[in-house]
Parts: C-alpha cells; sequence; structure tokens
C-alpha cells in the first residue's frame, strides 16, 4: 500500500514538476504519414466559338506528409502538376499546425481552408460534379470574384473550432469556427494592415445533419493597387450518410453585389456506384442578366477505395458569356481519380 501511495503521488506531482521528455527525431518519423492523390481529365464541349472544344490534362497531383507530435497534428501539402492561373507549380496548398487537447476548442496556426462554407473544405475525391460548385468557387476564393489569384479556397492565418454537446451516438449539437487570415489567398504577403475576419456556426440535430450559417468581412488588394471590399455571407444545409444532400446560399455586398446557390443530391452507394444532381446558379450582378446557370449530372464507381472513375454532363446557360462564343451549351468530362 505504500508503494502505491508512493507511485500515486509521483503521478499526479512529480511529473508535473518536470520537464516532459524532449520530442525525438525518431518519434515524429513513426507518427508521420506521406501520401497523395492523382485526377486525370479528358473534357469535351460544344460552345459554338470556344478557342479548344475537346482537352486531355492532369487536373491535380497533390502530395502530402501528416504528421501528429502530442496535442499537436501538423499537414504539409503541395500541388505538383502544371500551372493554375498565375500560380506555378509546384507550390505549398497546406501548411498548419493544429492543437487538439481539447475537442471543444482547437487552434489552429498556418494555411490553410477558409472557414467560409461546408463544400469548401471538403476534399475534391468527395465532391462529385468533376468541380466545385460555382458558391465556392467564386465567393470561397477558388477563383475569387475580386481577382484574387487562384487559392483553392485557402488562405493563411489563425483559427480556432470546437464542438460542444456532444450527443450519446458521439455527434455534437453545436460547432463554431472563427479565423482570422490575411486576405491575400495562398503563398502571398499581406499587403495591408487590415486582416479578413470570417466565422461559421451550425447545429447537428442528427448525426451526418449539419444547419449553419458563415460570415466573412475583409478585403482584398489587387495587382493594380486597388482594394477590392469583401462583405459576404451565406446560410446553407449539408446531410451526407447513404443519402447526400448539400444546399447552400450566399451573398457578397460588397466590390458590386453577388449572389450564388447551388442545390445537389447523391443516391446511396449501389454496386459501389454513387449518382449526383446539382443545380448551380452564379450572377454577377444578383440579376438573372449576369446569371450563370448549370445543370449537372454526375456518376462516380469506385473500383477500388483508392481508385475511382467519374463521369460528368452538365447544361450551361450562360449570361455572362458572349452570343458570339455561346450561351447555351453542353460539357461533358470523364475523370479518374487514384491514390497513393
Amino acid at each position: 500500500m505504500k508503494r502505491f501511495f508512493h507511485f500515486l503521488l509521483a503521478a499526479t506531482c512529480g511529473c508535473c514538476l518536470q520537464a516532459a521528455p524532449p520530442i525525438s527525431w525518431e518519434d515524429m518519423k513513426q507518427n508521420t504519414t506521406f501520401g497523395g492523390y492523382v485526377v486525370g481529365q479528358i473534357t469535351a464541349n460544344d460552345q459554338k466559338e470556344a478557342s479548344k472544344h475537346s482537352d486531355m490534362n492532369v487536373r491535380l497531383v497533390r502530395v502530402y506528409a501528416n504528421s501528429r507530435i502530442g496535442d499537436f497534428a501538423l499537414q504539409l501539402q503541395m500541388q505538383v502538376n502544371g500551372n493554375t492561373g498565375s500560380l506555378a507549380s509546384p507550390r505549398i496548398v497546406d501548411a498548419w499546425a493544429e492543437w487538439q487537447h481539447y475537442s471543444f476548442f482547437r487552434v489552429k496556426f498556418g494555411q490553410m481552408k477558409r472557414c467560409f462554407t461546408f463544400e469548401n473544405p471538403m476534399h475534391p475525391w468527395e465532391i462529385g460534379f468533376g468541380a466545385y460548385s460555382q458558391f465556392a468557387d467564386r465567393l470561397a476564393g477558388f477563383n475569387d470574384r475580386t481577382g484574387e489569384h487562384p487559392s483553392n479556397g485557402r488562405d493563411f492565418g489563425l483559427q480556432v473550432q470546437g464542438d460542444l454537446l456532444p450527443d450519446a451516438d458521439g455527434h455534437a449539437w453545436l460547432h463554431y469556427q472563427a479565423g482570422i487570415y490575411n486576405g491575400q489567398g495562398i503563398n502571398h504577403a499581406d499587403k495591408n494592415s487590415r486582416k479578413d475576419l470570417i466565422g461559421g456556426l451550425w447545429v447537428s440535430p442528427l448525426k451526418g445533419l449539419q444547419i449553419g450559417a458563415f460570415g466573412w468581412t475583409g478585403n482584398y488588394v489587387r495587382s493594380d493597387g486597388a482594394t477590392a471590399e469583401r462583405r459576404r455571407y451565406s446560410f446553407g444545409l449539408n446531410y451526407s450518410q447513404d443519402w447526400t444532400v448539400r444546399a447552400e446560399w450566399g451573398v457578397d455586398n460588397a466590390y458590386g453585389r453577388a449572389d450564388a446557390w447551388y442545390a445537389a443530391i447523391g443516391t446511396p452507394s449501389l454496386w459501389r456506384t454513387k449518382a449526383f444532381a446539382r443545380w448551380d446558379v452564379y450572377r454577377d450582378d444578383k440579376s438573372w442578366d449576369t446569371a450563370h446557370s448549370i445543370y449537372a449530372l454526375s456518376l462516380t464507381h469506385s473500383l477500388h477505395k483508392n481508385l475511382r472513375i467519374q463521369l460528368n454532363y452538365a447544361f450551361h446557360v450562360n449570361k455572362l458569356s458572349s452570343n458570339t462564343l455561346g450561351r447555351h451549351y453542353n460539357t461533358i468530362d470523364a475523370q479518374l481519380y487514384w491514390r497513393f
């Protein structure tokens, strides 16, 4: 019994008085995993005066390292294929560390996804349709309407988030997230002293169901020196179990006025095949005269957990396009996804 009390005292008090043992390189190596994924694509369209009507390309090649040191999760992810807009590859996509000691309060620092919308943080592997919606593309920082260089919905910043009110089945009823970011997108230093503030809050009354709202205030300094303001908010629903249902609507009331929304549904997987449908609208001036509407169907078949084939079809009604180029047209593409 005396030995037991000596042991208990050492465990509860003595360890608090001693410095934690250093993390060795061997410990870090044992807690690090490496991987990546590739997306190859064949596309075709019938837009009247398009510069080309078909193409074959590598849409994405990403490689990453994930690690864990104590209460810290770390990720480094790079894109290594071709060019995207004005950003040459290879380039850093993610580079962050997150303190995860408490599920109700986590702190993340580095280059990461902005905490805006349900769709933005989703992995391309799971998104369906061969691409993100126009809502995410234009209002969450993929190909932002302000003219920001393509940033894959990411920026450099500091973010806190957490899950509250856990249920017996393991899911939390309430989730919050808030972050402060440079505002200039990935791999670019800030150009002024102002920062972007972004936050989200959602409730989850059922496992797999989230209903939430998001807000964003900030600005982007364009290459010509002009400042483009961002005043955005959005509301959305996301359900992901056997069925998939996502719908989001958002507004940008600065740098002109724009809105966007999408509604998507996915069937349960049958014979390792899942079908999706989506209505996707972006209006550059919150009017139907500046609308690009896309009606899309998608079919994804899993040959293996790390190998998928996806077929996508979309009908476009694009008022942002010229009459000469063609405002009504069809696009099809086939994509092959593989992970390693």
